[in-house]
């Protein structure tokens, strides 16, 4: 049956079925079973399926925003393997980047998958793989518009608000203007409109809704926290709020 079609037949999950499950039989039937643990795991328990689950998605999503815009060279893969590194560490960076190879090789019904995404993951771990695809697709200095378009397709699809996503979009500026977009509000709003503001993105953003996800996702989510106390004392600082 080979290993693809024993995981397959022990029902571990939501994601080895419809179309990630097509692309993640596909690239699981050239590797060995080795090569696969970034994904499979030694445990079938349920945090480790929806951790599965999630590293499946992100792959399948990164394939798609890798090949946005009609090519895939030799750089973007350096750049998504420090990526990858930053996130979950050199032995499973590597065994990602092999999985990474060949989902490129494969056709990705970015709709599909999206679908699918959505109706099995919740809403923070969706806003984690938004953050990471931005992350990934900046890593080379160079965004270009197919793919900013095509995670703005697949944010959308995911139902990521556009607060939300523009929110995660300013986490990468660094002035004053972008501060607001973290928080969400306005650069008119009052002072008590900032602390509310603040204190409701701390709560969305909190590391420990992704805690499932494992050590590494979490770790990802802190630094977006980090973005929204940074971008609250800039304010505070600048509004001279106490």
């Amino acid at each position: 049956m080979g290993f693809w079609g024993s995981i397959l037949g022990a029902g571990l999950g939501w994601w080895t079925l419809g179309p990630i499950g097509a692309i993640m039989g596909l690239v699981f039937g050239h590797l060995t079973e080795e090569q696969s643990s970034f994904i499979n795991g030694n445990n079938k328990d349920r945090a480790t399926q929806t951790r599965n689950g999630f590293l499946a998605s992100l792959l399948v999503l990164v394939g798609a925003v890798m090949k946005a815009d009609g090519k895939v060279v030799r750089a973007e893969l350096d750049f998504v393997k420090r990526s990858l590194v930053a996130t979950f560490g050199d032995k499973q960076a590597a065994e990602a980047l092999i999985l990474l190879r060949n989902i490129l090789k494969q056709d990705i019904p970015v709709s599909d998958v999206v679908r699918q995404i959505r109706v099995n993951v919740n809403y923070s771990s969706r806003l984690q793989l938004i953050h990471l695809l931005y992350g990934i697709a900046l890593a080379d200095g160079h965004f270009s518009n197919d793919e900013q378009l095509l995670i703005q397709s697949i944010a959308q699809g995911l139902g990521i608000t556009a607060n939300d996503f523009e929110a995660l979009k300013a986490t990468y500026g660094n002035d004053l203007a972008s501060c607001f977009k973290v928080l969400e509000i306005d650069e008119s709003a009052s002072n008590e409109e900032i602390k509310k503001a603040y204190r409701r993105m701390a709560v969305r953003f909190h590391p420990d809704k992704v805690a499932q996800l494992g050590e590494d996702i979490r770790m990802v989510a802190e630094e977006k926290f980090k973005k929204v106390n940074e971008a609250y004392e800039r304010i505070k600082k600048e509004r001279n709020i106490k």
